[in-house]
């Protein structure tokens, strides 16, 4: 992808998703402005210049197919993938997803994306590739009151907003309980250039952080994470700060359906279910230890 295809990725990325789940009888992802899409373009080129493929048609040179990339000291993730709806069939998907999968073996790392259960096409486009689901997500929704959330959970003492200084911080307590790396992420997400982020972090009487959550705000894309935490209680104070900081908003985040505390806690705030999501890795694979809440913006965990 060059500069001069934003527009026609972001017009790809926004018919695509929104035809998929329009025809199979759910509400669309994407309802503003087809421009607003571009925030994808613009956010993974910040971070990833020139990591975008794209499958082009020769005879109209129209784009049928794009899908962004993100390598990391750890490993590669997939970011968001999509066909334009008349060239279903072509294998495009799979071609792609080659291409990137071919990439991470020459450099003998895993690849790693989040997906969604409820698209048993591409669910099993990844299985058929080598990918192995290993952890599932609620994706839960919360209209957050213009004046916050009233629940004040314990720790809420302990969170505040992230500076440059905590990045080092952010980088060792995701190794130690995700096993993966991506430093500048979290340096982008605090300088925040394009006014869009927001990051909390949780620290204890020592100083360390035992917990990190990003927040987004954009027409595209208004979801809570990435961020972990060592416990249950460290993410219900750091979801509440984020919330907050989302008054009178609807964001998404993603919870671990195994921490049932956590969810049941979600539910006593007014959250619903939006959809289920699957972490998936093809290649080596480590359990994470304490809360994992992965984004889709931008998807580099």
């Amino acid at each position: 992808m060059v500069r001069d295809d934003w527009p026609e990725v972001a017009s790809l990325i926004y018919k695509g998703t929104n035809h998929w789940y329009q025809s199979h009888g759910m509400n669309a992802i994407f309802t503003g402005a087809v421009e607003d899409t571009e925030l994808f373009c613009e956010v993974y080129e910040d971070l990833d210049p020139g990591c975008c493929i794209l499958a082009v048609e020769q005879s109209s040179q129209r784009i049928a197919g794009s899908c962004f990339f993100h390598p990391r000291e750890t490993h590669i993730s997939l970011g968001i993938m999509n066909v334009h709806p008349d060239a279903m069939g072509q294998k495009i998907a799979s071609r792609l997803l080659a291409h990137i999968t071919s990439m991470a073996d020459d450099q003998h790392k895993p690849v790693r994306l989040v997906s969604s259960a409820l698209n048993l096409d591409s669910f099993s486009l990844y299985t058929r590739a080598g990918f192995t689901p290993c952890t599932a997500y609620q994706d839960m929704m919360l209209n957050v009151p213009k004046a916050g959330i009233d629940h004040a959970p314990s720790g809420l003492n302990r969170v505040r907003n992230a500076t440059l200084a905590d990045v080092s911080k952010m980088v060792a307590l995701e190794m130690e309980l995700n096993q993966i790396a991506r430093e500048k992420d979290f340096r982008y997400f605090i300088e925040n250039k394009s006014g869009i982020w927001h990051v909390s972090v949780y620290e204890n009487d020592t100083g360390d952080l035992d917990g990190f959550l990003v927040s987004v705000q954009h027409a595209a894309s208004n979801m809570l994470g990435p961020g972990v935490t060592r416990t249950d209680q460290q993410a219900v104070a750091l979801i509440h700060a984020e919330l907050n900081y989302n008054r009178g908003r609807s964001p998404v985040f993603l919870i671990p359906v195994a921490h049932s505390e956590l969810v049941k806690t979600m539910y006593q705030w007014g959250a619903r279910n939006c959809e289920i999501h699957f972490a998936q890795v093809r290649g080596d694979w480590a359990t994470s230890n304490g809360v994992v809440m992965p984004t889709f913006m931008p998807e580099t965990g």
